[in-house]
């Protein structure tokens, strides 16, 4: 067995941490313990050597008051964290601590490393089966698939967490495997509420917790997905479990990238990001993958800054995912929740080998007719929609009722809006669609379709309606 490696603290400035070893330097990438007084020693990480005696390391937690000439010990390899049946129903930290006040770890808990490669291409299986929400306009439109990626992309306030926590909510009933949920740069009152609302569901039993919350240093929210994502590749090749993995927010990740970066004096790239961002991206990516018939599925929060989808970050992340759920702005400001443009929104499971050609053949009609009177809302704005023409108007019509079937209340917003979530199955979303583009609603109301799950619930709707307005 090797020695262990022993410095001392040379120099803290912020998060990063200049430390002199007297003999070997421990390599890039390795966890490094050190050792304080009265608290739990402080983890850190080798991101640089200086020189022959020094490496620069970029700390997990806070560092403040932590003095000069204190003792350093290398831990010999990455930082491991605890995984298997121990951390079902528990919320940790980038390290692997306890943060829910409950009982500690038993010793013998397995651990494994944050840093390890992905699987070798051969060893990489693909599936064909679709993951299902039950969520119509991802359903019909971005399919999600089972081992895949999915990315929610979108400005703040538009509803991106709410739909990860509607994922989660729906894939209660569906989902019989392992999820891991990581908090990246999460707000403390969303991790509260997530883990209230999970105890209350009775879901908390098969989910691990994994936090990095956004007042903690930028090198615990940079590695949180490592953690998280470790403790997922433990159930999938020890446990064979299928695992989904949520993210929230991947662009944190990111921007913790960044800052690191800027700590550790690299100049900056494109719009200030990191140099490595492809390298950091790609790290963390292409270990979501299904091997050997067991998957694992990642949905994903991506923060889209000032709305503007050609960021640097954004495209970096958008390259690696399988289905991209775009939430508009415009969308939100109309009351047409989830948020998600049909347009923009596309998904690589939208194949008529995967979903067949009816489903293709449906989903492709929808975007044509919604396109084409994005087209017109010009003209429309201008002039009115009585100078359209007659078939121009009827596509409009139809359009707008689309856009409002597609429309769904939420078992998680219940509580604002009132309105008891729904759930809809694909064959029912694929009937309601066919029914709009066939003209079967043109001389329903608009507001019937609003908020509903099957078309069944939207004629009764109208019905009710005209039974109110004395219609016939």
């Amino acid at each position: 067995m090797s020695a262990v490696l022993e410095g001392r603290v040379d120099a803290v400035r912020g998060a990063v941490i200049d430390v002199i070893f007297i003999a070997t330097l421990p390599p890039i990438g390795d966890a490094l313990a050190i050792l304080r007084d009265d608290k739990a020693p402080l983890l850190a990480e080798v991101q640089a050597h200086l020189d022959t005696r020094r490496v620069r390391a970029i700390a997990f937690a806070e560092t403040a008051g932590l003095p000069r000439g204190g003792l350093v010990r290398a831990l010999g390899g990455p930082l491991t964290v605890p995984v298997g049946e121990a951390v079902l129903g528990r919320l940790l930290n980038v390290s692997g601590e306890i943060g829910d006040k409950g009982a500690a770890l038993p010793a013998d808990v397995p651990r494994r490393p944050i840093h390890r490669a992905p699987p070798p291409l051969a060893a990489q299986s693909v599936s064909r089966e679709l993951f299902a929400t039950g969520i119509k306009v991802i359903d019909l439109l971005t399919p999600l698939g089972q081992g895949g990626k999915a990315a929610m992309f979108g400005g703040a306030g538009v509803g991106k967490t709410v739909l990860v926590m509607e994922l989660i909510h729906a894939m209660v009933e569906r989902y019989r495997g392992i999820s891991v949920f990581a908090g990246v740069g999460e707000r403390s009152r969303e991790g509260h509420e997530l883990l209230l609302d999970m105890r209350g569901s009775g879901v908390l039993e098969h989910t691990v917790l994994v936090y990095g919350q956004m007042n903690e240093p930028p090198g615990a929210r940079w590695r949180v997905p490592l953690t998280a994502l470790s403790i997922a590749e433990y159930f999938r090749d020890e446990r064979r479990q299928n695992v989904l993995l949520l993210m929230d927010n991947v662009f944190r990740f990111v921007q913790a990238g960044a800052e690191v970066s800027g700590l550790l004096g690299r100049l900056p790239s494109r719009v200030g990001y990191q140099p490595t961002l492809a390298d950091e991206v790609a790290a963390l990516q292409e270990r979501i993958v299904s091997r050997d018939g067991v998957a694992v599925t990642a949905i994903e929060a991506v923060y889209v800054p000032a709305d503007d989808f050609t960021d640097p970050g954004v495209t970096a992340l958008a390259a690696h995912v399988d289905s991209m759920v775009v939430l508009s702005r415009a969308m939100a400001a109309q009351g047409m929740y989830p948020a998600v443009d049909p347009i923009a929104s596309s998904s690589l499971q939208l194949d008529p080998l995967v979903v067949g050609e009816a489903h293709v053949a449906v989903a492709t009609e929808v975007r044509r007719v919604i396109e084409h009177y994005r087209s017109l809302q010009d003209v429309i704005a201008l002039l009115g929609i009585e100078e359209l023409g007659v078939e121009d108007r009827r596509i409009v019509g139809r359009a707008r009722r689309l856009q409002r079937f597609l429309t769904q209340p939420f078992a998680v917003t219940e509580a604002f809006t009132g309105l008891p979530g729904r759930s809809v199955a694909l064959a029912d979303t694929l009937a309601g669609c066919r029914a709009i583009l066939a003209g079967e609603c043109d001389d329903w109301q608009e507001s019937s379709l609003y908020m509903v799950g099957t078309l069944d619930e939207a004629r009764a709707k109208e019905e009710a309606a005209r039974q109110a307005g004395g219609r016939p």
